[in-house]
């Protein structure tokens, strides 16, 4: 069967009910049939389920499903995307140990890495996404155990040759952790192309609709054991609720996926051809600079788009009160379309000299772009470019 048909029929066994749609398991704890089987499950001679914060059936299947998606052994879910991130990192290293990351990454994983891990003794050292092979190579340490990246990122866009990585992780030996929110598993593959790990906040696409919180780790039976034990003991666990419903969403996630690329690709191409917008950044734009790696990871360019705009903050203001139709949100990957500036928001914690690598200005805008009415969105993007651009204007005007 192909992906999209497991996606929809994998689901947990049928109960003596016969149901046709898996029922939510809203339980903490599960009964054992006798002292003996109690035992057994403690010491896992036998599988099944103990209290939820190990296992509940709602999230295997979730993660199985994920898994099947992503060409994964295994995996394990989390209450949020940030606790995915944290313990696909914290299990794996400890005191004396070096990570080797892009630069260009969330906010909260930047705070993870440069902030929350110092204090374990643990460094690190950050490379441009678009550094050479050679420049990898130079960042890596002998106490490098880990590579962490998001491909693309957020909100750059920016593009990490997963290739080349791997091939320096099999000279070295380092675990490649990759970030795959912005993409994933139906626009990439990153196991596929060599990665242990693939990571996401199952918040954003996975659900869809801006409904439940979720996180998901998927890579080799020898890494996920390791940060299960993690998980298992610190207790990021996710609900069974939340776990239900990122299952059904799964099910038309490669459907919204391929409306929300077309989307996205049709309103960049509009922004770029509009005359007040500076610049535009996507993956499947030819103009982006790495437009050709793009091709090669992805299968489409994904839902999210960046441009920018001259004026600053105030022109940001006024561009996003003229829109009618996006949300103003820091959140993303809704069937809705949402605007956020990331300088104000989601990185607003860098310091001003990160912002500038990272190509972070005031004029930055970061669009989600849902599955609403292309024509619409691209109608009201460009009458709020143009009209944000003469409310700038008049107030210049008026001030001299």
């Amino acid at each position: 069967m192909k992906k999209q048909t497991k996606a929809i029929r994998i689901q947990t066994r049928k109960s003596q009910y016969r149901e046709h749609s898996t029922p939510l398991f809203l339980t903490s704890s599960f009964t054992f049939e006798s002292a003996e089987q109690g035992k057994a499950l403690f010491e896992e001679s036998e599988e099944g389920n103990i209290y939820s914060r190990f296992s509940n059936p709602n999230v295997s299947e979730f993660v199985e499903k994920v898994c099947m998606l992503e060409n994964a052994e295994e995996g394990i879910a989390t209450a949020t995307g940030m606790a995915a991130v944290f313990a696909s990192i914290a299990a794996l290293v400890q005191a004396g140990d070096h990570i080797v990351a892009c630069r260009a990454l969330f906010g909260s994983a930047h705070q993870i890495i440069s902030q929350i891990l110092p204090k374990w003794g643990i460094t690190h050292t950050y490379v441009d996404a678009t550094a050479t092979e050679a420049e990898w190579e130079a960042a890596l340490r002998p106490n490098t155990r880990m590579v962490y990246l998001e491909t693309p990122s957020n909100p750059g866009l920016e593009m990490v040759d997963l290739e080349m990585l791997a091939r320096l992780k099999a000279k070295h030996g380092f675990i490649l952790n990759v970030d795959n929110c912005f993409a994933t598993p139906v626009l990439q593959t990153p196991i596929d192309f060599g990665a242990d790990l693939s990571v996401h906040s199952a918040t954003k696409f996975m659900d869809g609709q801006g409904r439940v919180l979720g996180g998901v780790i998927v890579g080799s039976s020898e890494l996920i054991a390791p940060i299960r034990f993690f998980a298992r003991h610190t207790g990021p666990s996710m609900s069974p609720f939340n776990a239900w419903t990122l299952s059904k969403s799964l099910e038309t996630l490669s459907l919204r996926m391929e409306r929300h690329s077309s989307n996205a690709l049709k309103l960049a191409q509009a922004l770029e051809a509009h005359p007040e917008v500076s610049s535009v950044k996507y993956p499947f734009l030819p103009s982006h600079p790495q437009f050709e790696l793009a091709q090669r990871q992805m299968s489409a360019g994904g839902a999210v788009i960046t441009f920018e705009v001259e004026g600053g903050f105030e022109r940001v203001k006024a561009l996003f009160e003229s829109l009618e139709i996006a949300s103003l949100s820091s959140n993303l990957g809704d069937t809705r379309t949402i605007v956020t500036n990331p300088f104000t928001t989601t990185h607003s914690k860098l310091k001003p000299d990160e912002k500038k690598v990272l190509g972070i200005t005031e004029g930055l805008i970061r669009v989600s772009v849902g599955l609403e009415d292309v024509d619409d969105l691209i109608a009201d993007f460009n009458q709020a470019v143009s009209q944000s651009a003469e409310v700038v204007k008049s107030t210049i005007t008026s001030e001299d």
